[in-house]
């Protein structure tokens, strides 16, 4: 698992042209969108990966984009999956989503940050095993905190909290949400990285690299000159996204399509 790095470099080679970016010879990297505790569908999905990765010489990458929790029944059974069962054979990087970081918030800060609690984090506290009141309104959050912080891993635990920002591979830039355009890759916040939206989506610049980006929801995989977004919303379309990178070719694996 990649460690958590708080500061970008800058290319060298900043610039390349999106059409020709590429991955380094000699590797293939699975890069997989957000699944929000939907532990069925990354299990179909990894069995899709070693399948698809079966008889490749090189070195073998796997890159989930974050906000592996919250929404989705089966946040805990998500990350228990990753720690007990990983794919063997892949350098393995976990990208923190602004759920991931929602979640240390409220751990850290349970009053400020329990809007959580109606955008994902309710269902997350029911995999963990933490009664609930019938209404969020009767909720007590320091209460829920509390109860959280004694049920949850504390391997799960590190686990959110050894997440990276992001990942840098051949001609492509991993992270959760995107980046702020027109600012330098060395000031770029950790904000940004995990909760940026419009700013970045809507921006047509060459960004240096090409943006791999989870967060926002398309009915399809969006891939642009600037950047690729692959949340394809599995938590209520049951499409999981991986895009497969290697050389300069680009390919989908996903759940829940045919042929």
């Amino acid at each position: 698992m990649k460690g958590f790095v708080k500061r970008w470099f800058d290319r060298p080679d900043a610039g390349v042209e999106p059409a020709n970016a590429a991955m380094e010879p000699g590797r293939r990297l699975y890069c997989i969108g957000d699944v929000h505790g939907r532990v069925d569908l990354l299990r179909d999905l990894h069995t899709m990966i070693s399948e698809d990765a079966q008889g490749f010489e090189g070195e073998l990458t796997l890159v989930y984009l974050g906000d592996l929790i919250d929404r989705g029944m089966q946040s805990r059974e998500v990350v228990d999956l990753l720690l007990d069962e990983p794919l063997t054979g892949f350098e393995v990087v976990y990208l923190k989503g602004n759920h991931e970081q929602t979640l240390l918030d409220f751990i850290e800060y349970p009053e400020q940050a329990a809007s959580w609690l109606a955008w994902g984090g309710r269902e997350t506290l029911v995999s963990y095993g933490v009664p609930l009141p019938p209404g969020l309104q009767r909720a007590d959050p320091q209460a829920l905190r509390d109860t959280l912080v004694a049920r949850l891993p504390e391997r799960h635990l590190a686990f959110y909290r050894g997440m990276a920002v992001y990942h840098e591979a051949g001609d492509y830039l991993f992270v959760h949400a995107g980046i702020r355009p027109g600012i330098p890759l060395q000031e770029q916040s950790d904000s940004d990285l995990m909760w940026i939206r419009q700013e970045f989506l809507e921006c047509e610049d060459d960004h240096g690299r090409v943006v791999v980006h989870g967060h926002s929801i398309t009915e399809e995989v969006e891939m642009r000159p600037n950047r690729i977004g692959i949340d394809t919303g599995a938590v209520y379309s049951g499409v999981l996204t991986c895009l497969v990178l290697e050389g300069q070719a680009r390919r989908l694996l996903q759940t829940g399509m045919e042929g």
